[in-house]
């Protein structure tokens, strides 16, 4: 049934095929239109795209679609380069059918209207988002998974009775299914060379793979680390821990250094627990220093198996630029770095201020950050463990409190940051505050309460460090009034 843009109210109901043109992106990444102000999302639909749509799910003020044909082809359509993508394959890069302009312009616009519409701002500048120099090939970390139960383009499944090796990705939603993946774009050629031998090797091994429902099997995760400047490269074998399986894993590590010789370091993490995680209980390296070195301008970062890094190298120094262009520093501050990780961005903003103070909850994480320092023969950090909320108000009722901030650095996860982190920064008073962000609308809401008090939002920078995603890492300036 094909629905027109009439003055009457629309029906729309579902299980309903419509004829819908695409009018936008939604936050998220979907498309949308509207039929007399109700609103359709579309998955995967691009701007001017006239689609072919199934309703799959309706409220009384929206309804949700996907496509089932495309009539007319959007203006802003290149063809995508993965050889999995479709409208129901991985998804991961959902707009790498979406001219990289058009990309570029919506993030940069939801960025803008998530820090409108929910923090309510009104007076402050957006910059010109900065694109990234390489749009394929540009992670420096993929995770990759096992299964019993694959998942196909058409959505066939196979028969329960005829189980067949997979290792690929996740589909979207699904944790009990996996799409087979046989060449990816965003890690590099390589990569895709180890995963399919990887991936022939676990087949012939006649080891079974992890069962997510039975917790059984042997065959977990490969994860590849891959560093862009140094060219340095880890791969790291997730199991389960049968110990009558184990002895194969160095057969397997064996083969690939011959074959691979640019393989500078291979890890096997034993995962015990149920839970389908890429980490592991326990971890043997079998072969290199079991990590791997990374460059950014003139440091060095030591990354380990399951340390966190910034996915995309080379924005990342873009974005450490911006952290130091926004704070202005003059040589004389001390600077909190709240979510600090493995100190990245506390030792590359080290020369420019007197101190550095970070706080991390994550042990691996502040281990690395000081293993980071010695690396670089960094003085003037240092890193502290724990629950942040809980340090800051440690520090304040300390009788030798760390000195005040004159700057604090914000780097927390997509969640954002708790509400009592956010009323000990305002205790705190730094005069500026630079908050990094990977979700613009947890932005939106952490700057909201932030400026509640003696803060004012300044300006804002987009930044691109996921391309053909929706996702978008954005840089915020706040100064004390």
């Amino acid at each position: 049934m094909s629905i027109q843009n009439k003055k009457s109210p629309p029906v729309v109901s579902k299980g309903q095929d419509i004829e819908i043109r695409v009018e936008g992106l939604a936050f998220g990444g979907n498309g949308f239109a509207k039929i007399n102000n109700f609103m359709v999302f579309i998955e995967r639909g691009l701007p001017g795209q006239l689609v072919q749509a199934y309703i799959y799910k309706k409220k009384s003020n929206y309804a949700e679609a996907y496509i089932k044909a495309v009539i007319e082809e959007s203006p802003f359509y290149v063809p995508p380069q993965c050889p999995h993508f479709g409208l129901q394959g991985c998804g991961g890069c959902i707009w790498q059918n979406l001219n990289y302009t058009e990309q570029l312009k919506y993030k940069e616009a939801q960025v803008r209207e998530c820090i409108q519409r929910i923090g309510g701002f009104r007076d402050f500048s957006v910059e010109p988002i900065i694109g990234s120099e390489s749009i394929y090939f540009y992670r420096n970390k993929m995770e990759f998974s096992f299964g019993d139960r694959p998942w196909h383009l058409e959505k066939v499944e196979n028969s329960e009775n005829q189980p067949e090796m997979v290792l690929g990705l996740h589909v979207p939603g699904r944790f009990d299914r996996i799409m087979e993946i046989t060449s990816c774009q965003l890690l590099s050629p390589l990569s895709n060379e180890i995963l399919g031998f990887v991936r022939q090797f676990a087949e012939s091994s006649g080891i079974k793979v992890w069962h997510n429902r039975e917790h059984t099997g042997f065959w977990r995760h490969v994860v590849f680390r891959e560093a862009k400047n140094s060219g340095q490269l880890m791969v790291n074998l997730v199991t389960s821990g049968e110990s009558e399986s184990l002895p194969v894993v160095k057969n397997l590590a064996q083969q690939l250094l011959t074959k691979f010789p640019q393989i500078t370091t291979l890890v096997h993490n034993i995962n015990r627990k149920i839970s389908q995680v890429a980490t592991g209980d326990e971890e043997i390296v079998l072969a290199g220093p079991g990590k791997i070195i990374e460059e950014l301008g003139k440091f060095r970062f030591s990354i380990s198996a399951n340390s966190f890094f910034q996915t995309n190298t080379r924005q990342a120094r873009i974005l450490y630029d911006k952290v130091i262009e926004f704070a202005d520093f003059q040589g004389h501050e001390t600077v909190y770095d709240l979510y600090c990780g493995t100190g990245t961005i506390g030792i590359y903003l080290s020369p420019f201020v007197k101190r550095v103070i970070g706080f991390e909850i994550v042990p691996d994480a502040i281990r690395d950050a000081r293993l980071n320092c010695e690396l670089n023969q960094v003085q003037n950090c240092e890193f502290f463990e724990g629950d942040l909320k809980d340090l800051l108000i440690q520090n304040s009722q300390a009788k030798t409190a760390l000195p005040a901030p004159d700057t604090l650095v914000i780097d927390p996860p997509r969640a954002g940051m708790h509400e009592k982190v956010v009323n000990e920064i305002i205790k705190l008073a730094p005069q500026k505050i630079v908050y990094v962000s990977c979700n613009p609308s947890t932005l939106a809401r952490d700057l909201k309460l932030l400026c509640t008090t003696d803060y004012r939002l300044i300006k804002v920078q987009p930044i691109d460090l996921f391309p053909h995603t929706p996702h978008c890492e954005a840089v915020a300036l706040l100064n004390h009034q």
